[in-house]
């Protein structure tokens, strides 16, 4: 039987977990913004006849999903998140992967769960160029067999545990690399339209997914498949944001800031910015109450 909040101050994924002031303002810190990404971007239908969602929570063994996992758990278990949570493990086959870490870790949390087993790795080291990266392959499997077991499970939506740097990350990574100005999205629909992309943790620091991870003793797996390569290109865009990060701190947080306050008229892309369309005051006839030309009209963006 599942106990209620009022029985115990914490969900089973934060039993033992330290009982330091500074580990209880990290805690609270993560879960707090988790909140607020989870309603600035609409992803629960809070409409009083909406029915409840089901959330397929992505659940890798690295630090990023651990705290996911844990942080969308306690916000349930506080009412304030009224979704059913199934983590998913999906096991791509990769040499040495210890398969019994997160199913016995799931089951003693008592964390509703499904494990997969699909043998991505093989096809991915097959298919891909010898000195080429792994991870465009490698992703798009992952997520095609995620969407299909999400679709199996009746859930409306993948919950992925990507946090405020990977984001920054794909940004400079498609600025540099991809010759467009993107990046990962809190919330996505996917090409088949039926299934939403989360990313709760889209304001949280990885530093901060680190620490609470460690100082929880997550049992935590890495990456073998993608850790076996070096020189990725991700790799040397991290090291690069580093770099900007010990040299003025708190820019990680400034550049993140700037990709939530975009001015259309201030960049070059006439998809997004009717400038065929901007005129003068002077042009429409409109000269105003006092009869003189405004060149500051709202119609003008005003540079700074």
């Amino acid at each position: 039987m599942q106990r209620r909040p009022e029985d115990s101050a914490i969900h089973p994924l934060f039993e033992g977990a330290p009982a330091t002031t500074e580990f209880r303002k990290l805690r609270k810190r993560i879960v707090r913004q988790t909140r607020e990404a989870i309603d600035q971007y609409a992803m629960v239908d809070r409409a009083a006849d909406a029915p409840r969602a089901r959330w397929l929570v992505c659940l890798s063994g690295g630090k990023d999903s651990y705290t996911l996992l844990a942080v969308l758990h306690e916000l349930q278990w506080r009412g304030l998140l009224p979704v059913d949570l199934l983590a998913c493990n999906l096991d791509q086959g990769q040499p040495g992967f210890p398969a019994t870490v997160l199913p016995d870790f799931l089951r003693k949390t008592g964390v509703p769960h499904r494990i997969e087993y699909q043998d991505t790795y093989s096809v991915v080291v097959d298919k891909v160029p010898q000195g080429r990266t792994y991870c465009a392959l490698c992703s798009r499997l992952r997520r095609g067999n995620l969407y299909r077991i999400a679709r199996e499970e009746g859930c409306c939506a993948v919950v992925l545990g990507h946090h405020r740097d990977d984001i920054l990350e794909t940004f400079f990574m498609n600025l540099f690399h991809g010759g467009r100005l993107a990046t990962m999205p809190p919330k996505l629909l996917n090409e088949a339209g039926d299934l939403f992309v989360f990313r709760p943790l889209a304001h949280v620091a990885e530093a901060d997914c680190d620490r609470f991870a460690r100082a929880m003793g997550y049992p935590i797996i890495p990456c073998d498949l993608c850790g076996s390569q070096d020189g990725l290109q991700r790799q040397q865009v991290k090291a690069l944001i580093d770099q900007w990060e010990a040299n003025r701190p708190g820019r990680r947080q400034i550049m993140f800031h700037a990709l939530m306050n975009i001015r259309p008229s201030h960049m070059l892309d006439p998809g997004l910015f009717d400038f065929a369309g901007l005129m003068r005051q002077a042009e429409t006839g409109d000269t105003g109450d006092t009869g003189q030309i405004n060149e500051n009209a709202a119609e003008i963006p005003v540079l700074r």
